[in-house]
């Protein structure tokens, strides 16, 4: 995904102020062992660009200056009540060099599971992205979730996801080792199903 900015003289408060009334947001690119690039992104293009998953979690190629670099987001500043972006951060990416980043979970085939057909299981997503560690070049824009045979009254945790091939959980997460997603039966539909066994027993003699 492509990103434009334009390079960026002032600094301070009233320069940010001004900025932001002519509807361009303030940001900065930063890392690789670089100078710290201070650049500006156009307001409304920046609103709609943040509302994609893959802006947040993929490889950008911004160009400023008519030179492109690859950058993450790694930061976005908003207004308390107002749509408004006040800043964004970008951090240069080194082809040669694993980084850390949060990749969307995308959960599949919840509704074809036997546990939600047939015992009327809830299955709950307990956290929606993970953090892992990768080449720039393998990173995905999201990670599958097969939900299809998660069992009823059972979890699923990081350790038990395939992850793409040169993807891997950072250290905390594989100690944590956090549910993913789990999968409960409601007390409803267990004393309901309850009850019509007892209805349908046989009275003792």
């Amino acid at each position: 995904m492509k990103v434009v900015a334009f390079e960026r003289s002032l600094q301070g408060t009233g320069a940010s102020r001004r900025l932001r009334n002519s509807g361009k947001t303030p940001g900065i690119v930063y890392g690789a062992d670089k100078d710290v690039q201070l650049v500006e992104l156009d307001h409304n293009a920046l609103w709609h660009a943040l509302k994609k998953e893959v802006f947040h979690s993929s490889i950008l190629d911004i160009e400023v200056a008519g030179k492109s670099q690859q950058v993450l987001l790694r930061d976005v500043q908003y207004h308390p009540f107002k749509q408004m972006v006040l800043h964004v951060d970008f951090q240069r990416v080194d082809s040669k060099k694993k980084l850390h980043t949060k990749v969307p979970l995308h959960f599949m085939n919840q509704e074809t599971n036997p546990a939600v057909k047939l015992a009327g299981a809830v299955i709950t997503h307990v956290i929606n992205e993970l953090e892992v560690e990768c080449l720039p070049g393998d990173l995905p824009e999201f990670i599958e979730i097969d939900l299809a045979t998660i069992e009823a009254g059972h979890s699923m945790h990081a350790k038990d996801i395939a992850l793409p091939k040169g993807v891997t959980l950072v250290a905390h997460v594989i100690a944590e080792n956090p549910v993913i997603a789990s999968a409960t039966v409601p007390a409803a539909v267990v004393s309901g199903t309850a009850a019509e066994g007892t209805e349908g027993a046989t009275p003792a003699a």
